[in-house]
């Protein structure tokens, strides 16, 4: 991969490594906050915060599903070879997320539940998610494109763009029934809680990351990156993301008006299932994917050492370890009871021993060799699909 092109793409670990420092506050403050600092207006803001990390990661995980499909088609793989390294990609993810699972069981034993090992966290709808992304790309090329390679035709890229788009909304738009008329009660638990939530608690819980409406935020990053990626837009790469970044503002409209009109459906939830709320977010992703990608190609954000493309190249790892340091055994202040200065001062040491251990990953993975973005530009972009 050339320098220029490089940089044009740094604006993916940019928003990543943003997610994460987005992540952080909202763990930290959650954490250790004090009943009383939890009333406060500095709070009310965090949590608002809150809303973006598990929408982005999930919202560059589509991206970087795109980007993958189009990096592995000019390698020269067969359209089966890219959808089955997807879907291998998602079964790692969520394979992973099941291990994590287990690893927070076994700090916390035996206090921790047994019920914790099938919670539905953000890794596991991640790996879910990609799995799904596959799957849609799979049968969109068998339903509706020929069977040669579509993704270097212009055509191809908008069909499989228009259903992703489309599958997003589907999700959407079905989440508010599908927590609560059409619940899978039939299900097993643990299953039904990959589409509402549920977990054991009788009902669905916001604080878990199902598939509904979770996934829709993954849908949402393909079907633009594919546009992004399309012949026409490469050609013109900053009108394209000029484009993307100026229709997320009606979109934002749109959404607030819409909440102001009678409700569809008969349980309506803002803050948790509303497609409304939905439609706001996604208009906010796509003018803060313009906002760092002009960063990224004119600011700062592309030039020298940047702490969040850096986190960005690690974001799993970072996700990884940052929560035994602040929810865990080893959380490194006492749990609600902090003042907002004292947590905040927390939250710095959080993100500067992330920083370093990110540093220290990067500079471990370069002593066996060279990069593996050096060796293979896919490999290095696939194993980025993911948080």
């Amino acid at each position: 991969m050339n320098q220029a092109r490089g940089s044009r793409l740094a604006y993916v670990d940019w928003m990543r490594g943003l997610a994460c420092v987005l992540m952080f506050q909202t763990h930290c403050y959650d954490a250790w906050l004090s009943p009383a600092a939890k009333k406060s207006t500095f709070f009310m803001w965090s949590q608002l915060l809150g809303t973006l990390p598990a929408p982005l990661f999930l919202f560059l995980a589509g991206i970087s599903v795109a980007l993958v499909t189009g990096k592995l088609h000019e390698a020269g793989r067969t359209p089966s070879q890219i959808i089955g390294t997807t879907i291998r990609r998602g079964g790692e993810i969520l394979g992973l997320g099941l291990l994590f699972r287990l690893q927070e069981y076994l700090i916390a034993f035996p206090w921790a539940p047994w019920s914790d090992l099938f919670r539905v966290d953000i890794l596991n709808t991640i790996g879910v998610s990609i799995i799904l992304m596959g799957v849609v790309l799979w049968g969109t090329r068998k339903l509706f494109l020929s069977p040669e390679n579509p993704y270097s035709k212009r055509s191809g890229v908008w069909v499989l763009g228009s259903v992703a788009a489309v599958t997003a909304a589907a999700i959407s738009l079905a989440t508010p029934l599908l927590w609560t008329t059409w619940r899978p009660r039939w299900l097993p638990w643990p299953l039904e809680s990959y589409i509402d939530g549920v977990h054991n608690l009788s009902a669905p819980q916001a604080w878990l990351f199902p598939i509904f409406p979770w996934t829709a935020f993954a849908f949402a990053g393909l079907a633009c990156g594919l546009v992004l990626r399309s012949p026409g837009a490469r050609k013109r790469e900053t009108l394209s993301f000029v484009a993307a970044g100026v229709a997320g503002i009606p979109m934002i409209i749109g959404g607030r008006w819409l909440d102001t009109r009678p409700q569809l459906y008969p349980v309506s939830d803002f803050w948790h299932t509303s497609p409304n709320f939905f439609l706001i977010r996604v208009g906010l992703l796509l003018m803060i994917l313009l906002l760092v990608y002009g960063w990224c190609r004119w600011g700062l954000g592309g030039r020298g050492f940047s702490p969040l493309v850096q986190l960005g190249h690690t974001s799993l790892l970072v996700y990884w370890v940052h929560i035994e340091f602040v929810y865990g055994r080893l959380s490194i202040l006492k749990k609600h009871v902090m003042s907002i200065t004292g947590a905040s001062a927390g939250l710095l040491i959080i993100f500067l021993a992330m920083l370093v251990l990110s540093l220290i990953r990067t500079h471990l993975k370069g002593r066996r060799g060279l990069p593996s973005s050096v060796h293979s530009p896919v490999r290095a972009q696939t194993q980025q699909v993911g948080p």
